[in-house]
């Protein structure tokens, strides 16, 4: 017999902290959370930013935090001031958002970069997951990661960002079955292409890899690479999903009865990942390969 259903979680009351929460993805989901009526921390990593999502706020309940996930300081201190704004209640929902994008050909990725990478869609992450999981213990909450469709599927000239996103992948399912019987749910929300304004942020770095790279490695990159950043961008400017279909998933790993381990947001990255079961790896390596020079 199937389980039986379970009530979905009422919002009213309940503190969630997103982090990365300045635009984008971030915005849409404290916005919306806070239009439910959760009690909504977005994490920022900029006073000015904090204080307009503050009067944006449908509700008013939102209040913004500063905390840059790599630094542990800040971290720390996110932890401390939530704990105490809710009277010792604690949070009950992490939504795990903040990152970056490094774009380049893996030939051509710098150590400083690729540390950066990891150290902000990993490393960060599991920093404050650690500092808030005895909040989410007490509540017996929710985390939730979003990563994205290339933390299944790894792109040419993504390789940075995909290993950070596998790896953001790898940390929740431990973490999901480290903390099975602690009460805290663990999920995590996969995007696909999403038209936000990171792709000013990776058309600005896929640049600046190209003019860092030496002048042969640059030359035997630069057309391929370029149609990459632009046929990418404009499959992003084309997707029909948006930043509240986004938040709607994260909504929905806050809220479900039973939450999934996973929720797909994208035909893109549901097709995606139907493909990296049923192809071999040759056949999915030609289906994926770099635009042509």
């Amino acid at each position: 017999m199937p389980a039986p259903r379970r009530k979905p979680v009422a919002p009213h009351g309940r503190a969630v902290l997103v982090t990365g929460a300045s635009t984008g993805l971030g915005r849409a989901c404290v916005l919306h959370l806070d239009g439910l009526g959760f009690r909504v921390f977005a994490g920022v990593r900029d006073d000015g930013v904090g204080k307009e999502l503050e009067e944006a706020a449908p509700n008013g309940r939102l209040s913004a935090v500063r905390v840059d996930v790599t630094d542990p300081g800040q971290v720390r201190e996110a932890a401390a001031r939530i704990d105490r704004d809710t009277g010792g209640q604690g949070l009950w929902g992490l939504v795990n958002n903040a990152g970056v994008c490094v774009p380049a050909p893996l030939e051509c990725v710098p150590p400083e970069r690729l540390r950066w990478q990891l150290d902000t869609n990993v490393v960060g992450q599991l920093s404050v997951t650690q500092a808030f999981l005895p909040q989410l213990r007490r509540t017996r909450g929710r985390l939730v990661n979003v990563t994205s469709g290339l933390g299944t599927v790894a792109l040419p000239y993504l390789g940075a960002y995909a290993a950070a996103q596998f790896a953001k992948e790898a940390l929740s399912d431990v973490l999901r079955r480290e903390l099975r019987d602690s009460g805290v749910a663990v999920s995590v929300v996969q995007p696909g292409a999403v038209m936000t304004p990171i792709w000013d942020k990776v058309s600005e770095l896929g640049r600046d890899a190209l003019d860092a790279m030496p002048g042969e490695l640059a030359e035997l990159y630069r057309i391929r690479f370029n149609r990459f950043l632009y046929e990418s961008e404009q499959a992003a400017r084309a997707s029909r999903t948006t930043p509240s279909a986004v938040a709607d998933g994260v909504v929905r790993a806050l809220t479900d009865g039973r939450p999934r381990t996973r929720y797909r947001v994208g035909a893109d990255v549901k097709r995606l990942t139907v493909l990296a079961r049923l192809l071999p790896d040759a056949a999915l390596d030609r289906y994926l390969r770099a635009p042509a020079g």
